[in-house]
């Protein structure tokens, strides 16, 4: 009995993941740096692959803790605290490429970019109608939105794992319809990523956004596949709550990016 836990708080066994984890980091930053060089992209790759690894290994161990029984409620807690200030912290990544967007609209002229010329969008540069694919996309992204939302009730308020399963599947096929028609938007571009501020501030914001998009349909995804092997019970379900506060960061991230880019910016 003297070694019985009589606290809530779950002490990890030590783990060289984390360890893994920062040099996987760095290979895949440096391998980044000569690849933009033009030296090698091998590196680039091994890292990316070593981080890949590195994530499905920890979170792995994540679940199985869960499994264990070793998320009490004071560890959920913290949890749903990690997740909030993840969040928040990709909130300021994209306030960054908000800032910038906003910068060069309202004072299109400067030292830094004379081509602009005093005129936003620059001159030769043929915007998205937004009241076209992007209307269509936003629509989608809100409807995959609302099925997670539903599949969320379903297994917090009403213990339906059909409906939990259902409302993953459709939210996960819109996210992926929603990423399709964002390649078929950048393939009819007229303008591109180098030699205009726009097209620099319009792919680095929509480009990252999409990122997050393929993200965030992964992350739904290994919740569909552990809600059809009988994960999530409505005490139990913070890997699929933060699945969902996640895309409902994206989902809110998109209605930003349409108002201010596709419909004010043009």
């Amino acid at each position: 009995m003297a070694h019985a836990k009589n606290h809530d708080y779950h002490i990890l066994s030590p783990s060289i993941l984390p360890f893994l984890g920062a040099i996987a980091g760095f290979v895949m930053l440096f391998g980044a740096v000569l690849w933009m060089h033009g030296i090698t992209a091998f590196m680039f790759f091994i890292g990316l692959v070593a981080v890949l690894y590195v994530m499905y290994a920890w979170w792995a161990e994540v679940i199985v803790e869960a499994n264990q029984g070793d998320h009490t409620p004071v560890v959920k807690i913290g949890l749903r605290y990690g997740v909030i200030m993840f969040i928040m912290s990709e909130v300021m990544f994209f306030a960054a490429w908000f800032w910038s967007f906003f910068k060069h609209a309202m004072y299109p002229m400067g030292p830094e970019s004379p081509a602009v010329d005093g005129v936003w969008p620059p001159v030769g540069i043929e915007t998205f109608d937004p009241w076209h694919l992007p209307l269509i996309n936003t629509l989608i992204l809100l409807c995959s939105g609302a099925a997670a939302t539903w599949a969320h009730h379903a297994i917090a308020h009403e213990n339906n794992r059909k409906d939990l399963v259902t409302g993953l599947a459709i939210a996960i096929a819109l996210g992926a319809i929603f990423t399709v028609f964002q390649i078929y938007e950048y393939s009819h571009a007229t303008f591109g990523f180098s030699g205009n501020i726009y097209g620099a501030n319009f792919f680095m914001a929509t480009g990252f956004h999409g990122f997050h998009v393929v993200i965030g349909t992964i992350f739904l995804a290994v919740c569909l596949i552990r809600a059809m092997n009988g994960a999530f019970t409505p005490e139990s379900h913070v890997g699929f709550e933060a699945a969902a506060w996640y895309w409902h960061f994206v989902d809110v991230v998109w209605l930003f990016l349409f108002a201010a880019v596709y419909v004010w910016g043009g």
